[in-house]
């Protein structure tokens, strides 16, 4: 079963298109990782991405390829009905 990745993302420094290729180039890139939604926000975070992926190695492998541009909080997300089963 694949694992879900909630993605906070805030940038180091200025955004810049460079900046958006290179992470496109990470994002649909990386073997066995799936995006499912990237969103641009407002508040403390510039960006929210949510992602599958087989484990967290595969998905912190892909997060270490841009770690030098931007800083992440990742979550961990396990779908409602799975959350229901474990009470």
């Amino acid at each position: 079963m694949e694992m879900i990745f909630v993605i906070l993302t805030k940038s180091r420094g200025k955004i810049t298109k460079e900046i958006i290729e290179k992470s496109n180039k990470v994002l649909g890139g990386e073997p066995g990782v799936k995006v499912l939604g990237f969103y641009w926000t407002l508040g403390r975070y510039d960006s929210v991405l949510i992602v599958e992926a087989p484990d967290e190695k595969t998905a912190m492998k892909m997060l270490l390829q841009v770690g030098d541009q931007i800083a992440t909080e990742t979550l961990v997300a396990v779908p409602r009905e799975e959350a229901i089963k474990l009470l």
